[in-house]
């Protein structure tokens, strides 16, 4: 394999010399073969953007040639295309701050930018990688800013698909509305509901979630880029934290502002735990819709057998023509890493000292894994899952034609101790609460009319008991 000879202040190394990364990501691969995980192209994307903002801005100041600059921020514009992401070989799991992937991103830009210049790789005294890639930066304050674009952007689609999800269950609200069951608490049979009306309750939960995201991700925006090593912007130009901001809402399109505290964001990582925390309070409405849809599914003979949800692959190797609930199981299994993801960020949140949280890393790949999980999820268990749903009326009926405890209606006419004698004899007599106040005349045929009235069992029309 050719090689060129690289140095940095540990020393000289040989790198591969078709690289575009240079001597400190070698080493970083070295130390970090961690994972197998690579950055996240959405990740890399979102550091292409800090390093073409800065590139401008340093440019408007006069501290950056504009040949440099412009050389610099067309090599940005070719990995924002999809170029050069294979060049992109550092672990998720690397050293603090996010040291390696910064340096991996400032040699990658730098040797790309002395292509177009028509130099050759590693010749750079023309475009180095620090001295120019990196300048007026840290990884401190470059990387938790390409942190915060990234979740940014994909958190626009995942906005998409929680409202794609909330649709789905409204939509199953409406075509269930008539379709009246047993409801439960405790596990245990209670009052009357409509199947609609528990689907309905699923879309609001959904979009309750996504407005609690939607909230937290306003956090996000304030960027520290322009704050470098500890927050005081050490070897930038007075105008540079406004202008790199301004250059990168353009780039963007994101509503981006200045850091209203520099030490503070480079500090604090409130606005990653709150966006985390969010994520597994999504993740556990979502275990719980879809444990109701498992139970209410289950079945087919000795099971609750409610709804029918698609049938998407056999569900056994031994046991002929059994299906199993695959996609809400899917679903949780999603959801329990999302939940677990946030103790890891949590963690790492707390993990911060003095003027330097530095564990970015982790924290940028369990925030991201969360989204990206729920963004290549929901689509599919909207399709496969949700608008495929049936109701099996007739079970509905049946169970809460015997279920004990409508004798709670009675509870106005006859008082709670005479209904529950009413709700034990017909639970004893395997006969429903109507027929038996029916037989022994209880109350008047007029006012078992009003009380066993569908509109009012579920809420929707009140009686009168005069």
């Amino acid at each position: 394999m050719k090689t060129r000879t690289e140095h940095d202040s540990l020393g000289e190394r040989d790198v591969p010399e078709d690289a575009y990364y240079g001597i400190q990501t070698l080493r970083a691969t070295e130390n970090f073969p961690v994972s197998g995980i690579m950055p996240r192209p959405e990740f890399i994307n979102a550091m292409a953007m800090v390093k073409k903002a800065a590139a401008m801005a340093n440019m408007d100041v006069g501290w950056l040639e504009p040949y440099v600059a412009e050389a610099i921020m067309a090599a940005c514009d070719e990995i924002l295309s999809g170029k050069l992401h294979d060049q992109f070989v550092v672990d998720d799991f690397q050293a603090g701050a996010g040291t390696s992937f910064n340096m991996n991103m400032n040699e990658v830009l730098a040797n790309r930018a002395l292509e177009l210049l028509g130099r050759k790789k590693g010749e750079y005294a023309a475009v180095h990688p620090l001295d120019h890639v990196n300048m007026a930066q840290s990884t401190n304050d470059t990387y938790p800013t390409a942190m915060r674009l990234c979740i940014l952007i994909i958190a626009q689609q995942l906005m998409d698909n929680l409202d794609d999800l909330r649709k789905a269950f409204a939509k199953k609200g409406m075509a269930f509305d008539k379709v009246i069951k047993s409801g439960r608490t405790h596990l245990m049979d209670a009052l009357p509901i409509t199947l609609g009306q528990e689907f309905t309750a699923y879309s609001i939960a959904i979009k309750k979630a996504r407005e609690q995201i939607k909230g937290k991700l306003k956090l996000l925006e304030e960027v520290p880029l322009g704050a470098t090593a500890i927050g005081t912007g050490a070897n930038t130009h007075p105008d540079y934290h406004r202008l790199v901001t301004r250059h990168l809402r353009d780039i963007t399109s994101l509503n981006l502002i200045e850091a209203e505290d520099p030490r503070e964001a480079l500090q604090s990582r409130l606005d990653f735990s709150s966006i985390s925390g969010e994520l597994k309070a999504l993740a556990l409405e979502l275990i719980r819709i879809s444990n109701d849809l498992r139970l209410m599914n289950s079945g087919p003979i000795t099971g609750w057998g409610e709804i029918r949800l698609p049938a998407t692959q056999p569900g056994s190797s031994i046991m002929p023509g059994k299906v199993n609930p695959v996609m809400a199981e899917c679903m949780d299994m999603i959801c329990f890493q999302i939940v677990g993801n946030d103790v890891s960020v949590s963690l790492a949140v707390q993990a911060g000292q003095m003027e330097l949280n530095v564990m970015n890393p982790v924290i940028t790949h369990n925030i991201l894994e969360s989204m990206v999980l729920l963004n290549n999820y929901i689509p599919i268990f909207i399709e496969k899952c949700i608008s495929g749903i049936e109701a099996d009326e007739a079970r509905c009926k049946g169970y809460l034609e015997k279920n004990p405890s409508i004798a709670t209606f009675l509870d106005p006419y006859i008082g709670y101790m005479k209904s529950a004698e009413v709700a034990k004899e017909a639970l004893r007599r395997n006969m429903s609460v109507r027929d038996l106040v029916i037989e022994k005349g209880i109350i008047s045929e007029a006012e078992i009319e009003r009380i066993f009235d569908i509109e009012y069992l579920i809420g929707r029309r009140k009686v009168d008991k005069k």
